[in-house]
């Protein structure tokens, strides 16, 4: 096993303009799926807190989403948007929804009802209360559904070969199609140490978010 590491790691050096290009292609599809899905996601979260029926319609729409295989949907819509970037990445923000999605709802519904009231006594709105101790408080919930999210996709970004839109994924395909295992290897390992350290970062600034929301005891406290 060693050796393979080795001649991974030899394989990458080697190659290491390639690898820089199929990094950032990774990255790229990565970061712009997630700002997509946090966007689209978070303002459905909001909504189906706001209705019943939007919340059974959001929250079916999202287990949807994430059910069907992100394959399945670049298959759907390829005819439509073509080969390529655009496809992987409608794919990859789809299969991003669900867990910021069901973060922000839960994020939301579990402020505390005694707070709200509290809110409601002083005169403040439906709309003031969202803004102002909420969504504050709901911050590090629904991080946490965006650091999981965002460590999925990293995956699922390996399938974007399969369309042309490149990542890491082409020297893991490439490899099993030669059966070059540090090719493979090349290609897989930096993709488990980047989802690793994305985990790590998002999940020390998601603890931050925790421990200011608990330290300041939300905005419920000042007023």
């Amino acid at each position: 096993m060693s050796n393979l590491l080795v001649e991974a790691t030899n394989y990458l050096l080697n190659n290491f303009d390639t690898f820089v290009d199929l990094l950032r292609e990774h990255l790229i599809l990565v970061l712009v799926a997630q700002v997509g899905a946090i966007v689209v996601a978070v303002t459905a979260g909001i909504l189906a807190t706001r209705n019943e029926r939007a919340k059974t319609w959001v929250l079916s729409s999202g287990n949807v989403s994430q059910t069907v295989p992100p394959l399945a949907v670049i298959a759907l819509v390829f005819p439509f948007v073509g080969i390529g970037f655009n496809s992987a990445l409608l794919a990859m923000w789809v299969y991003a929804l669900l867990p910021i999605i069901t973060n922000t709802i839960a994020g939301i519904e579990d402020v505390d009802e005694g707070t709200i009231r509290a809110a409601e006594g002083m005169g403040m709105t439906d709309r003031e209360i969202l803004r102002q101790i909420q969504l504050p408080l709901a911050v590090p919930v629904i991080f946490a559904g965006i650091r999981t999210s965002t460590v999925m996709n990293v995956g699922t970004a390996y399938l974007a070969i399969f369309i042309g839109a490149g990542g890491l994924g082409d020297w893991v395909v490439t490899g099993i199609q030669l059966f070059n295992t540090p090719q493979i290897l090349a290609g897989a390992i930096p993709g488990a140490v980047l989802a690793i350290s994305l985990d790590t970062i998002l999940g020390v600034a998601e603890r931050n978010l925790d421990t200011q929301t608990t330290q300041s005891g939300g905005p419920a406290a000042e007023a």
